[in-house]
This record gives structure tokens, C-alpha cells and sequence, in this order.
């Protein structure tokens, strides 16, 4: 666990690092250029700043273990911080869809500038590396603020590229583009946001666990001839983890002292698998 947290506490800084270099370059040459699209990349950027301080700050929180006010740990930190970056992206996607709406029907004023070009290179080349680095942290260890940031960074390399091609075509004469690419980056930035928001929620919601763990539960749980049958699973989650609750069924001429060895023995084996937090078995004669 600490070695999770460790790697979202780094992307998170080199996410902040990133993404205030790209937002003070994207800034000055966009509003230079009057380049709607990346004007619109900018201020991408600067909710990835947020997004970034939000994955730092969750993370934090969400590291520290359980104590006597807070049993579980504070896991349910990561999604209270990740609904907060997801209703910024909503928020500023938001806005973004208005300017490029008004440039659209007014008209674009984009400079042609090899500047542009040169930014929308950069952009690339660092938020793919961004990318690369934090989609290898969210393999070793789920985290949501991870995930979110990951997508975030590969959605980037998207929008810019198509950012790129919209400054290109202006060599052409095509000007039109360029508002489309800022009302598409828009849209795009909402929808990240509401799927994170739609994750977050069904979390600090409590929802059950899924089928497929649920099965393989199941499967643990019919491996144990003495289990006569077993009532719901009941699961909450904590964290990107779930504390798991269980009714199995014994033979009642079974002495306390065997009926309490096998039920620990069945917490051992579903705590085995990655997503439990902990398992609690309760007993019931039969």
C-alpha cells in the first residue's frame, strides 16, 4: 500500500511540474495567436493543474491508516477528491463550449504561427511521457486519482494533436476548424469529467461489489464441504478495496471452537483475493 501511495504522490507532482509549463507557454501563444483551440488547450491545462493538486492532496488523505475515529482507513478519499476534479472539468468544459460556440459563428481571428506548431509538439511529447509514466503506476497499483489523471494525460495527447491540425490548415485557408477542434475539446473534457464523477459517486455511495468478484467469492466459499449453504454477500466499499460480509451456514453439532476455525479460515481465503479490504464471516447453526 505505501508503495501505491507513493507513485500516485509522484504523479501527482509531475503532473503540477507539467502541466504549469504547459499552461504558461499555451497562454501566451494562444492569446498571441487568437488561436480558439488552444486557447482552449490552455485552460485544459490549467484544470489539469487542479486535477494534479487534487491527486496530490486525496492521496495524501487517503494514505493515512485507520484510527480510533476512522476504523477503515480513509481510502474514501481518493473518490471525494476525484469528484472534486471531475465537476472542475464539467465546469470549465462548460465554458470552453460557449467561446468556441461565439468564435464559431463570429468568426475565427487565428494567426498562423510556428510557435503554435512548436507548442502543440511540446504538449505532445510531454504529456505522453506524463502518460506513459502514470498508466505504469495505475498497472502496479489501482488507484482512481491515478486512472483519472492517466486519462487526462492521454486525452491531452489527442486534443493537441488535433489542436496541431487545425493551426495547419489555416495554411490553407481553413479557419473554420479551428472552433470545431475547441467545441470538440470541450465535449470531451465533459464527458472525462462526468465518467469520473458517475465512478466517484457509485463509491462514496456504497456500491456492491461485482459480479465477477462476487463469483469468485462463491467459488472460495463451495470449496468448503462444510458450509451447508450461504445467504447474500454484503459488501461496502473502502477505498478501491471492499470489506466483505458473510453468512455461512454449519452443521449446529459442530463445536464452537470448529465452527470459528473454518469461518477464520474462510476469511483468510477471500481476503486473498485483490480488491478485499477484509473479509467477516458470521456463523449460523443448523
Amino acid at each position: 500500500m505505501e508503495e501505491k501511495y507513493k507513485y500516485t504522490k509522484k504523479a501527482g507532482i509531475y503532473g503540477i511540474i507539467g502541466n504549469i509549463f504547459l499552461l504558461i507557454i499555451k497562454a501566451i501563444v494562444g492569446f498571441v495567436s487568437k488561436s480558439q483551440s488552444m486557447i482552449a488547450d490552455s485552460v485544459n491545462s490549467a484544470s489539469d493543474i487542479f486535477a494534479s493538486l487534487m491527486t496530490f492532496i486525496g492521496n495524501k488523505i487517503a494514505s493515512v491508516p485507520g484510527d480510533l475515529d476512522h476504523n477503515l482507513g480513509h481510502g474514501k478519499a481518493e473518490y471525494i477528491f476525484s469528484m472534486f476534479i471531475s465537476i472542475s472539468m464539467i465546469l470549465v468544459s462548460a465554458k470552453l463550449l460557449y467561446d468556441s460556440v461565439l468564435t464559431l459563428v463570429l468568426g475565427s481571428e487565428l494567426q498562423f504561427s510556428w510557435f503554435l506548431v512548436i507548442v502543440c509538439v511540446l504538449t505532445i511529447v510531454t504529456k505522453l511521457c506524463l502518460y506513459l509514466y502514470t498508466r505504469n503506476a495505475f498497472k502496479k497499483h489501482y488507484n482512481i486519482l491515478l486512472e483519472a489523471n492517466m486519462k487526462d494525460h492521454r486525452n491531452d495527447c489527442v486534443i493537441t494533436s488535433f489542436t496541431l491540425i487545425s493551426i495547419l490548415l489555416t495554411l490553407f485557408g481553413i479557419y473554420w476548424f479551428d472552433s470545431i477542434v475547441g467545441i470538440g475539446i470541450s465535449i470531451w473534457i465533459c464527458y472525462t469529467g462526468i465518467t469520473i464523477f458517475i465512478e466517484s459517486y457509485n463509491v462514496l455511495m456504497d456500491i456492491s461489489i461485482d459480479d465477477k468478484t462476487k463469483d469468485l467469492i462463491l467459488d472460495i466459499v463451495h470449496s468448503y464441504k462444510e458450509i451447508k449453504g450461504v445467504d447474500d454477500i454484503i459488501s461496502t466499499p473502502v477505498g478501491d478495496r471492499y470489506l466483505i460480509f458473510l453468512t455461512i451456514k454449519l452443521d449446529g453439532n459442530l463445536s464452537t471452537f470448529e465452527s470459528h476455525e473454518l469461518a477464520d479460515s474462510l476469511e483468510n481465503s477471500v481476503n486473498g483475493i485483490d480488491k478485499i479490504y477484509k473479509t467477516v464471516v458470521h456463523v449460523e447453526p443448523i
